[in-house]
């Protein structure tokens, strides 16, 4: 947990400089390409995965340690090959599993955060998801074990995968001539993220394009089709957390409706988007036609945006803190400041879309987060890093209640809000 902790701080460090690059890129060209609370919704959605890796929530039937303990024919001996060929072994395993993750209904998943940006920067990379509970990514490096490819190098490795794969969300930079043939570039990877007929499910490779190429999975990019991005049932809606439980949910609905047992059965391992004949019926969902697709946005204050951007960088500063004290904090507190910060989270981005529950939201965050440092005198121990931190946590909690129900009576109004009625009388 410690290792992983200090691994993600220099990772998010090169991805923060790869964001300030591209914003000072469209900045100076007078053609920025961002929304703030799309940006902020992007963000979060990162810092939630980030939580979510540190405290390990996820189920592993083995590691990788095992499949080459067990189905290793040969030793590698450790040379510059051996890296180059568990890079290679790591993107041929993802290329499958993302493949798996776009065609069958229960791994789209915990796939659909990262698609459900409908802009497209370096931002947008960020969108990982919460909702893979059980981890079957592992299976898919069989090969590499089975020519011995040592578990330490692949864990080595696999942190600068997942790196190179950050660069080219973005709008900005064209057609990269014959590198098209070997690596996969912006241009390839609009396309991923386009919801345009010709283009779904296409261009799966993580760094090398060899894999869509030999696997009939490849689409270049068409003048005269401009991608449209985002995923063709919208999720409207800023909140990570609900967007990561959004297609999850529809399909529990849509197994508990079917009148058919074996379609309650089988909608978890149907093609993407598969719905019992009855429940659609019944129940329809509208699909977005790229040819008129509106991106999702709400009307609100200038001041309502810039205290999103606020409340987003107070989270940062929490995760930080649990990165760099996370073994001072100790078992069980590092999950209650977790399960503190997805409460934040959702509070947050729940007034972003103007929801009135989220004064609710709030006052749980608020109160709760009193009560800790109540309960255990201090704030997580952050008055060992700044002398009076515990103070400014706990002014920072009041403050925000107060600012969040400003903003909740002024935004969404005080009359119409329906989460207020009880607190008129």
């Amino acid at each position: 947990m410690e290792l992983y902790a200090k691994v993600l701080l220099i990772t998010l460090a090169g991805i923060f400089i790869l964001m300030v690059i591209e914003f000072a890129y469209g900045y100076f060209k007078g053609d920025l390409r961002f929304r703030l609370m799309d940006v902020v919704s992007s963000l979060s959605a990162g810092m939630t995965n980030v939580i979510k890796g540190v405290l390990g929530l996820t189920f592993v039937f083995f590691g990788y340690d095992f499949l080459y303990t067990h189905l290793a024919i040969v030793e590698s001996e450790v040379t510059w090959v051996t890296y180059v060929l568990s890079f290679l072994a790591l993107d041929f395993a993802t290329y499958w599993y993302h493949r798996l993750a776009h065609h069958v209904n229960i791994f789209w998943n915990r796939h659909v955060i990262h698609h459900s940006g409908e802009d497209f920067n370096i931002p947008t990379a960020l969108r990982q998801s919460i909702s893979k509970f059980v981890n079957i990514s592992v299976f898919f490096l069989i090969p590499a074990a089975l020519i011995g490819l040592p578990p330490k190098i692949i864990a080595i490795v696999a942190p600068l995968h997942i790196y190179v794969q950050v660069w080219y969300h973005t709008t900005y930079i064209g057609k990269l001539g014959w590198l098209e043939y070997i690596i996969v570039t912006p241009a390839q990877h609009r396309v991923h993220h386009a919801i345009n007929p010709i283009y779904r499910d296409k261009n799966l490779s993580p760094v090398f394009c060899i894999w869509d190429r030999l696997f009939g999975t490849f689409q270049d990019e068409l003048e005269e089709e401009p991608c449209v991005y985002g995923v063709t049932r919208q999720v409207k809606t800023w909140n990570p957390i609900r967007i990561n439980l959004n297609h999850i949910w529809l399909l529990i609905k849509d197994a508990w409706y079917a009148k058919s047992w074996l379609d309650k059965f089988r909608i978890w391992f149907m093609p993407t988007g598969w719905r019992p004949a009855d429940v659609m019926e019944r129940f329809p969902v509208t699909s977005a036609d790229h040819t008129k697709f509106e991106k999702y946005d709400v009307d609100v204050s200038n001041s309502l945006r810039y205290w999103s951007l606020v409340q987003f960088l107070v989270l940062v500063l929490m995760t930080l803190h649990m990165l760099i004290r996370i073994v001072e904090i100790g078992v069980p507190a590092v999950f209650i400041y977790g399960a503190f910060m997805y409460v934040m989270v959702y509070s947050y981005t729940s007034l972003m879309d103007k929801d009135p529950y989220a004064i609710w939201m709030e006052a749980i965050k608020s109160i709760v987060g009193l009560y800790l440092i109540y309960s255990m005198g201090g704030w997580f121990g952050i008055d060992d890093i700044i002398p009076g931190g515990t103070i400014i946590v706990a002014a920072y909690q009041i403050a925000s209640a107060g600012i969040v129900t400003y903003f909740v009576m002024k935004e969404i109004g005080w009359q119409k809000n329906e989460a207020l009625e009880g607190l008129k009388s």
